[in-house]
Formats: C-alpha cells, sequence, structure tokens
C-alpha cells in the first residue's frame, strides 16, 4: 500500500472519532500547532513494524494456552529527561534478569514487553492540580506538558508530540542494540542474577539460584548452543491514550491491507478510558495490534463482553490481553466472576496480572506509594483464581524502574515510611526498584513451581 492508503485511513480514523467521546484528552490551546504536530508524526517512519505485531500476537496466544508467560515492566511515566543510555540499559537489565527467573520457575518462555518508548502521556483523576493555594494544569506527561509546576512549563504544547517520537525513536534503537547485540546473554543474565541472591537480604532465593545454576551448567555439559541465547525478542507498548500521537502513527501494512498502530508493538487501553462507546475502543478496535485492555474491581462482566465483542469479534487468540488490577483484598472476591463471564464467552484473551495499581496509597510522610507485600499477595490471588477456575493465569504487569529508587514500602531491604524522600522519584505512580524488581521475580518463579 501507498502513503496515500495510510492517510486516507488516518482521515477515516479522525472522522470516526469526531463524533465520539475522548476522554483523558489535553486542552491545546492552539488547533493549527496541533495540526502541524500530526501531520508531521503521520510523515514520520513507523517505529515499529507490522510483521514484528504479528509474532507478539502468536507469542501472547501461547500464554493464553499456557505455553508462555508474559513479563510486562517498566516506568509508569516515561519523561525525555530520562531516556539516557544509563537509565534504558537498566531497565533492560532488570527486565531480562526478571525473565530468566521467570522462565526457569514456569518452564516455558517469557514474553517479554516494555512499558518502554511511548509511556509519555498519562490519565488523571483531575484536569488540575493546587499546591499550597496555586492552581495549575495538571501534568499529564512529558508528550503534553511539563512536570514542573509553572504556567509555561505546564501549558500543553503540541510540539511534544513529535520530541516524544524522536525520543521513542533512539530509546528504540538502543532496546535493539542491547537485545540483539550481546548484552541479553543468557550467561551474563544469569551471572547478574548470583550477583542479587549473595545479599544477605536475599538469601532464601539462594537455593533457587543454584538450580538454575545447575540447569545452565548441564545445558553447557550436554553442548547447547549458547550463541543462540545471546539475543533475545524484547517489544515495547504503552497506553493508547493520547489519540492525537496514536492515529497519524498508524499505517496501512504492504503485505495485508490492514492497520497497525505503529507506534508501539502492543498497546492497552487503561481503565479511565475503556468506555463502549468512546474514541479509545473505537481506535483499538480499527488496528491491527495485539491490544491490551485494562480491568478493575468495578469492571462489569457484561461491559466487558461488549467490549470484547468490539474488540475481538472473531474470537482470536493473542488478540486480546485482559490486565487485571484489582488489589490485594479485592482479587480473591472480584476476579473470579469476571474470568468466569470472559471464559463463558468463548473468548480466548491472555489473563495478565497488574498488582500495582489496586494497591496505591498516600503514606503517613505523604508520599503515594505502594507496599510490596501488596503486590505479592496480589499476584498471589490471581494464581490463585485461576488454579480455582482451571484457567491459565498468562503473566504479570509491573511498573520498575532500574535504579535504586525509595518509592514503594518493603521488600527485602524493607524501605520505610521515612526512606521514601530519601531517592523518590517518579513524576507519577510509585515503582518497584531493581532489588524489589528481582525479588519479585523470584517470588513469582516459586508460585509458578508449585503449579
Amino acid at each position: 500500500m501507498t502513503p496515500q492508503d495510510s492517510a486516507l485511513f488516518q482521515a477515516e480514523l479522525e472522522e470516526a472519532g469526531a463524533t465520539l467521546v475522548a476522554a483523558q484528552q489535553p486542552e491545546w490551546p492552539d488547533a493549527s500547532s496541533v495540526r502541524s504536530a500530526v501531520e508531521t508524526l503521520a510523515s514520520f517512519p513507523p517505529l515499529v513494524f507490522a510483521g514484528e505485531c504479528d509474532v507478539l500476537r502468536t507469542r501472547l496466544a501461547a500464554a493464553a494456552r499456557g505455553e508462555a508467560f508474559v513479563l510486562q515492566g517498566g516506568d509508569c511515566a516515561e519523561t525525555f529527561a530520562d531516556a539516557t543510555a544509563d537509565n534504558i540499559r537498566d531497565r533492560i537489565k532488570t527486565v531480562l534478569q526478571m525473565a530468566a527467573v521467570l522462565t526457569y520457575g514456569a518452564s516455558v518462555p517469557v514474553v517479554k514487553i516494555g512499558r518502554i518508548a511511548g509511556q509519555y502521556a498519562k490519565p488523571r483523576s483531575s484536569g488540575a492540580e493546587t499546591r499550597e493555594g496555586v492552581t495549575m494544569p495538571a501534568y499529564r506527561g512529558d508528550m503534553v506538558n511539563d512536570f514542573a509546576f509553572d504556567e509555561v512549563a505546564r501549558v500543553p504544547d503540541p510540539q511534544r508530540l513529535v520530541r516524544a517520537y524522536h525520543t521513542a525513536a533512539s530509546t528504540l534503537n538502543l532496546v535493539r542494540a542491547f537485545t540483539t547485540g550481546g548484552f541479553a546473554d543468557l550467561r551474563h543474565v544469569h551471572d547478574w542474577n548470583k550477583g542479587f541472591v549473595t545479599n544477605a537480604a536475599n538469601s532464601r532465593y539462594e537455593r533457587l539460584a543454584h538450580d538454575i545454576d545447575k540447569a545452565m551448567k548441564f545445558m553447557a555439559a550436554c553442548g547447547a548452543d549458547f550463541d543462540t541465547m545471546r539475543t533475545t525478542e524484547f517489544f515495547a507498548s504503552h497506553e493508547a491514550l493520547l489519540l492525537d500521537y496514536e492515529r497519524p502513527m498508524t499505517r496501512i501494512d504492504s503485505r495485508t491491507g490492514l492497520a497497525y498502530d505503529t507506534s508501539a508493538h502492543f498497546v492497552w487501553v487503561g481503565e479511565r478510558t475503556r468506555d463502549l462507546d468512546g474514541a479509545h475502543i473505537d481506535f483499538v478496535s480499527r488496528i491491527r495490534n495485539p491490544i491490551g485492555i485494562k480491568v478493575s474491581s468495578k469492571a462489569e462482566p457484561d461491559d466487558l463482553l461488549k467490549i470484547i465483542d468490539k474488540v475481538d469479534p472473531d474470537r482470536e487468540p493473542g488478540r486480546l490481553t485482559l490486565i487485571t488490577r484489582m488489589g490485594c483484598g479485592t482479587v480473591r472476591d472480584a476476579l473470579p466472576r469476571i474470568v468466569e463471564a470472559v471464559t463463558a464467552s468463548g473468548a480466548q484473551v491472555t489473563w495478565v496480572c497488574d498488582p500495582m495499581h489496586g494497591n496505591t496509597f498516600e503514606s503517613t510522610s505523604g508520599y503515594k506509594t505502594r507496599n510490596f507485600d501488596d503486590v505479592v499477595e496480589e499476584v498471589r490471588g490471581f494464581f490463585d483464581v485461576h488454579q480455582d477456575l482451571g484457567t491459565v493465569p498468562g503473566g504479570i504487569h509491573v511498573e520498575l524502574t532500574g535504579n535504586d529508587v525509595t518509592e514503594c514500602l518493603g521488600g527485602a531491604e524493607k524501605i520505610l515510611d521515612a526512606d521514601l524522600g530519601s531517592r523518590y522519584e517518579t513524576v507519577c505512580d510509585p515503582r518497584l526498584n531493581h532489588q524489589q524488581s528481582l525479588e519479585l521475580a523470584f517470588l513469582v518463579a516459586e508460585m509458578l513451581g508449585r503449579d
């Protein structure tokens, strides 16, 4: 297909969306600047390719059958300033380390998906933010405005859409280099994890690390081709929130004539935007990418089934991933009725647990935080529900960073409320740090091993 075909389809998207409510969109101050930015984005090359999205769909279908396990992780809200080589490397390293442990625990391949190279826009509970009596527009992510609390910084700027594209492109370039150039070598990753368990705080995981070490030595003794393990698949994802970015990044594939959002391999619709008659569900129903839908304890099964009918009418394995975010105290009560209804409908979805968003609270010291034990407990409840129902727990979705931040309480390092202020660096939601992320992986591997 020609670029004109993509342009015609983008026009169709905009026309269809013009009559639909698009929640959580910024109030751009200048319509002509928005049109200019959108036209610029539409002229740029794709960030990902249709064939890569198709590969991911087959991997997610395997996870739905229990033949793979999904690990989706990365920043809550990426910033342009933090898109440095060191930060990107450390995030990739953390996901690779977690995946190595989960692969052993699950005894199936782990599908690695980063919340990366596009997570620059965030939904907000309010359109404004007030500090010490001063009210400003809410920070909606670097794709829209700046985190700095001043009048100029908080004005939505459409040129940030273009900057988001360039930042995503440079990020993906480095991700591909890390995952195909030897950095992802399984032997290196295993050595990193051995270093993790030498920390006295993590000694309880030494046995599992020792078992993995034995397995590696067995593979070497059998003449396993470790050269094939020097590279790995790594897919990019983000919430398809800002439609002025997602629509112009949509292209018609020359092989199939089908539309793909080329801003990421996998995009999801959040809890605040999954209105059946809204612009976001309409958008994802028209693209060929694998799609995620966030599902909270408030979700009504009938409403969810209508969304499935619209987004996945053919019940295609790998097409739809339901990312449940219930809260550790609610998951065992709220999740079963949803899983039962979806299963009865014949939909072949991939079930993934987001144990972060349902467990957020404000600490005594005033920081937005999460407790590591609550995160672990929600994953445990997720596994328990699927085991009871005979369905497949397909993966986990985690907000994390490769840095040693202090944003979530607990873990083996026992981060306390008083510690939060020492390295609280997130611009939105609290993330697990590098050590907590690895600890979660070892704990989930133990759960998978018991199954």
